[in-house]
């Protein structure tokens, strides 16, 4: 198949958990035969931190004006055989028109935010990247959360397909590594600032630093505001390319998972990090949420601490070989069931569920 893809970043990872997760789905596409169109607005953001400018599974095309790239975009759009909008993409809007009203024969939205989609659809009826009206029109609502918002995309919203397509991991890319003394710690989290985030760092890694004086902890990510008080303990990093994913998750005894507050409330919304964690044998210690326990067996394959006590319990009295065994329980399973091949195949059996939707709507016609 060609697939046409029009999403916010592929290029810059910066800021952003669309990059890799569109990184690993591409890739595993390209490597089952599928030809891949990226395009994506050429943010000054991610043009000032682009760290793969040329990836090699898929023609990037960026642009800095829709209009002045539609007719490319119209000319790409003829021999596409499946066209995909991602939320969040700038020209969100204009595209999905443009994809609606083209002859391409599976159309479908990718919604890397859904619970944020959808509470902005049931106040609103609309996002900066979607309109209510497109929804009935999509022939696969594809959705990086699982559960009951599925139900509710095709009964309140009309959606035809909503299936969950998670995000992934390249097991070439995120694997175990040896130790790396630069990120050596006894607890990480890695993630761009977000403030209803923040209150959770600081029960779960910030208090415990406090009163772990001794302990190295980090926390990576960009957008953290200057007036945080970190501890003295607690070492920020700014940055970690994708390439030094691997690296960071394996030097760490154990790293934190933190969820956005709308992710919570739907549940069944695993972020990109803990497949990615877990891909490096990381044991994870995550806050809880709705769902959880069908991704991760807790206790075995994930900590699940109720307060930052537990924290500091697992740090002082849980030895290195016990926290070994969960993070490396974590990975088998994240590699039977979650690597970027898996989730090729599932897009492949929701575009080909549709097709035949779509052949037996216009025979019946």
């Amino acid at each position: 198949m060609k697939i046409t893809i029009f999403g916010l970043s592929i290029t810059s990872s910066w800021g952003n958990g669309h990059a890799t997760t569109f990184r690993a789905l591409c890739s595993a596409l390209y490597n089952r035969g599928h030809r891949i169109v990226f395009f994506e607005h050429d943010l000054e953001w991610y043009r000032n931190n682009r760290d793969l400018p040329e990836p090699a599974y898929c023609e990037t095309r960026l642009f800095e004006d829709w209009n002045k790239v539609l007719p490319e975009v119209r000319a790409e759009l003829k021999d596409t055989d499946v066209a995909v909008v991602g939320s969040y993409f700038p020209d969100g809007i204009a595209a999905l028109d443009e994809v609606l009203e083209s002859n391409v024969p599976v159309k479908a939205f990718y919604d890397i935010d859904t619970p944020i989609t959808v509470a902005a659809l049931e106040k609103q009826d609309r996002t900066d990247y979607l309109l209510k009206r497109h929804l009935a029109e999509l022939d696969v609502y594809f959705s990086f959360t699982g559960g009951p918002i599925l139900k509710k995309l095709e009964e309140k919203f009309k959606v035809r397909l909503a299936t969950p397509l998670y995000c992934s991991f390249d097991p070439e890319k995120y694997r175990r590594l040896p130790a790396n003394a630069k990120f050596n710690c006894d607890l990480s989290y890695m993630g761009t600032y977000a403030p209803d985030r923040q209150p959770k760092i600081e029960e779960l890694l910030c208090a415990p630093a406090r009163r772990l004086p001794d302990r190295r902890f980090i926390v990576a990510g960009p957008q953290y505001p200057k007036s945080i008080a970190w501890p003295d303990n607690v070492e920020r990093i700014k940055h970690v390319s994708p390439r030094h994913h691997a690296e960071f998750y394996g030097s760490c005894r154990l790293t934190l998972n933190v969820t956005r507050r709308d992710m919570v409330m739907a549940g069944f919304s695993p972020s990109v990090r803990l497949f990615e964690a877990s891909a490096c044998a990381a044991t994870i210690v995550s806050d809880n949420w709705p769902g959880l326990d069908s991704f991760f067996i807790p206790g075995k394959e994930i900590l699940l601490p109720a307060s930052g006590d537990d924290v500091l319990r697992y740090i002082s009295e849980y030895d290195t070989a016990y926290l070994r065994q969960i993070g490396l329980a974590a990975q088998a399973r994240v590699m039977a069931r979650h690597t970027s091949d898996a989730r090729a195949r599932e897009f492949e059996r929701a575009v080909e569920i549709a097709s035949q939707r779509n052949v037996t709507v216009e025979t019946v016609s």
